[in-house]
């Protein structure tokens, strides 16, 4: 099938930027990294560089997911159009896409201190393994969550050149979260998955996923709690810290109605943008004031 789109707009859906919400839940977790190492005052120089970082390496991360899944995607009802599954793009230009964005991602790399680049140069291997994942471990989220912590370690690691204690919860705290929202996600597409070999969280748990999600945002709240405590944030965190949980719990009430529909786990990832972006406000307020 040709698109009838020009082609730099279907470089734009290969790249997701169409979809911002999978491009902002992945710079949540590195910009709470560094306002919270920062005491609420990050330098808009390294912000930029981690927006701008952010972007090149998830644009990288979904053409390097399509080129894996070209011949899968095409079996699943949500993935069927994307640009390499529709054939409305070539291989090469999706490869030359991948690795123009992969350069990107280097320059601003090179903005960092050793550790943060060396961190970042460790992630790559990461987020190239997470599409091949699916094919054979059976929790695939898990190497998500892992490619999503890398942006804790190297955005905290850029304003104190260390990995402490604090960093560590708030990268464990990425990787509960992920598998929460996550897992949320992949159930829209346990039929299509299960049909094609495909292996998710969603399909690991069976019919104890809304038990593993819920499970997965109570370890995100208490390791942010700790956080909070260690960092001695103040009442304005706490307030967005409630606000959340609340949000998280009605999410998993939802999953439980035999009313849902399959659009509704898509829009409960996307109110996951949100929550992170509240939590990223209360992080700045309870550090600076």
């Amino acid at each position: 099938m040709i698109s009838p789109q020009p082609v730099w707009l279907t470089i734009i859906r290969l790249l997701r930027w169409d979809k911002p919400a999978g491009r902002l839940i992945l710079m949540i977790p590195a910009l709470w990294a560094v306002i919270l190492s920062t005491g609420g005052k990050p330098p808009w120089q390294l912000v930029c560089v981690i927006i701008l970082g952010t972007l090149a390496i998830s644009g990288a991360g979904c053409v390097i997911n399509d080129i894996w899944d070209r011949n899968l995607d095409p079996l699943v009802e949500r993935t069927k159009n994307r640009p390499l599954a529709s054939r409305s793009l070539s291989l090469k230009v999706a490869i030359g896409v991948g690795l123009l964005s992969l350069i990107c991602a280097a320059l601003f790399a090179f903005y960092l201190n050793p550790l943060s680049f060396w961190l970042s140069v460790l992630a790559v291997p990461v987020i190239v393994a997470y599409p091949l994942a699916k094919r054979v471990f059976p929790l695939p989220q898990l190497v998500l969550g892992l490619a999503w912590g890398f942006g804790v370690l190297i955005s905290w690691s850029a304003v104190t050149n260390t990995i402490e204690g604090s960093t560590m919860l708030l990268w464990l705290a990425t990787i509960t979260w992920t598998l929460g929202f996550d897992t949320l996600y992949a159930m829209a597409d346990r039929d299509d998955d299960c049909k094609i070999g495909v292996k998710s969280s969603a399909l690991f748990f069976g019919k104890y996923a809304p038990e593993a999600i819920i499970f997965f945002y109570v370890l995100t709240a208490i390791l942010l709690a700790i956080l909070a405590i260690l960092l001695r944030l103040n009442w304005s965190f706490w307030l967005t810290w409630i606000v959340s949980s609340a949000i998280w719990a009605w999410h998993y009430l939802r999953i439980k109605s035999p009313q849902i529909a399959s659009l509704d786990y898509g829009s409960m990832f996307g109110q996951n943008v949100t929550i992170g972006f509240v939590l990223m406000l209360g992080m700045l307020t309870g550090s600076l004031f």
